[in-house]
């Protein structure tokens, strides 16, 4: 399953423009799931690829639950958008 994950931070909390938090909410995802932190400029933004069956449930119920960590909670998973998973038997934009 591929989604892109939106955080944003609480109304009580000032947005961040470090990546550091980023980088932190990437660290307490599993191990097994493939992470690209594509924004961290008051929003947070990451790809995530799982490699299997997971559902878009399960992963925001994973992700919220690592956004409960004291360093990291003042941000909130915003979407969870499930994304078309590449053809890898098309040709792509590099192909003749």
């Amino acid at each position: 399953m591929l989604v892109e994950l939106t955080m944003h931070t609480t109304p009580a909390h000032p947005s961040g423009k470090s990546p550091i938090d980023g980088i932190r909410i990437l660290a307490l995802l599993p191990d097994q799931w493939s992470k690209d932190l594509t924004q961290a400029n008051g929003e947070i933004t990451i790809r995530v690829e799982t490699g299997d069956d997971t559902t878009p449930d399960e992963i925001q119920e994973t992700v919220t639950e690592a956004l409960t960590d004291p360093a990291i909670s003042h941000w909130h998973l915003h979407t969870c958008h499930p994304l078309p998973t590449p053809d890898p038997s098309s040709p792509g934009e590099d192909a003749p």
